[in-house]
């Protein structure tokens, strides 16, 4: 294995042919292993440095077996599986700079036949049977990773709608402290919400339509948890600082202004062409929100693909947040509504994607009654005070968190899906068209 220090080429271009590598968009000049350590005959973990100029640098984690070329571990079930064994057993490694700590948080089986999940963003997963999913982050930054935080503090309250944490294991030394991976119970049969979605769009609309109140019965339990400790700093509900929504205001307005001064000409964007000064006039009319409820830990990219659908319940899944949003920001405590608006757009993308993917078109009305479905079953139950008071308050600070979603979306499709640009649009103009 590479030693601290060294500059290999091959490492480099492994890590940037990756589909978790982040900055594929940067041309890195070099590549530099900080730490490395062997907690099992043939199985590294090292932690790479990968720079892109005098100052600029990102972390990413390696796990690598064998000898020779960078061969990925997480690819070879049985290298793998030691991971799991290491997290089962406990214990400290040390590196050159540092020390990799494993920790238990539950019962841990013998790891079954090993299997990588196919859609890698940020992390990498392995299932081990039916029993075990392994998540090792890849992009590292300083800190306790949310996913690791947020499920240790469900877990210790009993919240039955998340696959329970059972270990993980981290990095502790002079370049860096950071979660490496966590170890959980694995949702059997569990169903991804978007795709059944999709599915059920084809096959019974209003069957799905039926599941949505119980999802936002979940999401409101699990806002009323999240906000159940005032002893603990990190979890209690706080009052809003005066500075906080003028702060995301005056961010979502740049975006608008930035954003719509670069539209290209598609036929797709004509509904709101011109309409960056609507927009933005729209944004200003919904600051006046008086008082905004209460700030939480949130999940922080709540949408249906961070759902499953176990028999006629929900689980929730992935608390790393928006992995584009810097580590100390996932972190913050926000407006629980932030969340809602995500799976509120979630329902708009599920209309359309039903078309674009699949064929067929969703029934008139079908993405209303789906919003109507999931805040009934929300409102019932999340805590009330960590609402805006009065429904029209509540509306008009969601429907910050949609615009600010609906255009952070649009900036996205224009650049990667262009045949998706219509979606973010009809959402911005649903906002400006409504009363």
């Amino acid at each position: 294995m590479a030693e601290p220090g060294a500059l290999p080429e091959a490492l480099l271009a492994h890590v940037t042919g990756q589909r978790w590598f982040a900055s594929k968009a940067r041309v890195p000049t070099n590549l530099r292993v900080v730490d490395s350590a062997v907690p099992a005959a043939g199985l590294a973990v090292s932690l790479v440095e990968v720079g892109y100029g005098p100052g600029t640098h990102e972390t990413y984690q390696l796990v690598l077996g064998g000898a020779g070329a960078p061969r990925d571990a997480l690819a070879d079930p049985a290298l793998a599986a030691e991971l799991v064994r290491l997290i089962r057993e406990g214990g400290a490694v040390a590196g050159a700079e540092g020390t990799l700590e494993f920790r238990p948080a539950g019962e841990i089986g013998e790891p079954g036949p090993g299997r990588p999940v196919g859609t890698e963003q940020s992390n990498s997963s392995v299932v081990f049977g039916e029993e075990l999913i392994l998540k090792v982050f890849r992009r590292l930054e300083p800190g306790v990773n949310p996913e690791l935080e947020l499920l240790r503090f469900l877990g210790e309250r009993g919240f039955p709608h998340v696959a329970p944490l059972l270990g993980s294991y981290q990095y502790t030394g002079r370049p860096v402290e950071a979660t490496l991976g966590v170890l959980q119970r694995f949702v059997a049969g569990g169903a991804d919400g978007f795709e059944l979605a999709l599915d059920e769009l084809g096959s019974d609309p209003d069957r799905f339509l039926g599941r949505l109140r119980r999802l936002g019965e979940v999401t409101g339990a699990l806002h009323s948890a999240l906000a159940s400790d005032a002893a603990d700093p990190g979890f209690c509900p706080e009052e809003p600082s005066a500075e906080s929504l003028a702060l995301l205001t005056a961010d979502v307005d740049e975006q608008i202004e930035r954003l719509f001064s670069e539209l290209p000409p598609l036929d797709a964007l004509a509904p709101i062409a011109g309409r960056g000064e609507d927009v933005r006039a729209l944004l200003g009319q919904l600051t006046h929100v008086g008082a905004a409820g209460k700030v939480i830990r949130c999940h922080g990219d709540l949408h249906l693909q961070q759902t499953l659908c176990a028999g006629d319940d929900w689980v929730l899944i992935d608390f790393e947040g928006e992995p584009a949003r810097p580590l100390h920001e996932r972190r913050h405590k926000r407006s629980p509504l932030r969340d809602v608006a995500g799976m509120l757009r979630s329902f708009a993308y599920a209309a359309s994607a039903s078309a674009l993917l699949r064929g067929v078109e969703a029934p008139e009305g079908w993405e209303e009654s789906a919003r109507g479905e999931f805040l009934a079953g929300y409102l019932e139950t999340v805590e009330p005070t960590l609402l805006p008071p009065g429904q029209a308050g509540i509306e008009r600070l969601l429907s910050v968190f949609e615009l600010e979603k609906a255009v952070y979306e649009l900036r996205y499709e224009l650049n990667n899906r262009p045949d998706w640009v219509p979606i973010p649009v009809a959402g911005i103009v649903r906002l400006l068209d409504a009363p």
